[in-house]
């Protein structure tokens, strides 16, 4: 796919129609605590103009929360950020050195509530000015590569289940050689799978 027909198609999965995702999607007998304040957050869905892969993250196995997991490149947003782009961006530049400048944000895609009370909005943009990865050594162990190709296809997506709080919690997951790329994370790409379909 050349680097028009992908950016083409990216815009066409944004302008569809489609609600939020959650992580209680594939758990509906689990309800949300009474009374939960959502925490505004943002993650960067980067796909490379060149290569046509999306960007994700291993977080370092020293974090407290969701240690040594697959990410995409984001986090809370700041009062400072003017919106959830902005956040989006602060935050891949502070996690793997990916420039503002490097990229063209195409849009947002609805929200992900999360289980840890996150409200996500996932950035999506095309990555083609200069970017080298360089992990942020206190967050991010790894910055690798997946193809856009692999995560757009529903067929590579498998619901599994973990015990969580004491019941079978369900989620996507959508493996990629050695990665296991799973819950809010599978399930945010799964959203853009299935607007690309």
């Amino acid at each position: 796919m050349t680097a028009p027909d992908l950016e083409q198609r990216l815009k066409q999965a944004l302008s569809k129609s489609g609600g939020a995702s959650s992580d209680y999607d594939l758990n509906r007998d689990v309800t949300p605590p009474a009374g939960r304040v959502l925490k505004p957050a943002a993650v960067l869905i980067g796909v490379r103009a060149s290569s046509g892969n999306v960007i994700l993250t291993k977080r370092s196995a020293r974090l407290k929360n969701h240690p040594g997991q697959i990410a995409l490149p984001g986090g809370r947003q700041d009062p400072d950020d003017q919106d959830a782009i902005a956040a989006a961006q602060r935050e891949a530049q502070e996690e793997i050195g990916l420039a503002p400048t490097s990229l063209r944000v195409l849009g947002t895609l609805p929200s992900h509530v999360t289980v840890t009370n996150y409200d996500v909005v996932p950035v999506l943009a095309i990555v083609d000015g200069p970017f080298d990865p360089i992990p942020e050594a206190g967050e991010v162990s790894e910055v690798f590569e997946v193809p856009l190709a692999h995560v757009i296809q529903a067929e590579n997506y498998i619901i599994q289940s973990r015990r969580w709080q004491g019941r079978d919690r369900h989620f996507y997951t959508v493996p990629y050689g050695p990665y296991y790329i799973w819950g809010a994370t599978a399930r945010i790409l799964r959203a853009l799978a299935d607007r690309m379909a």
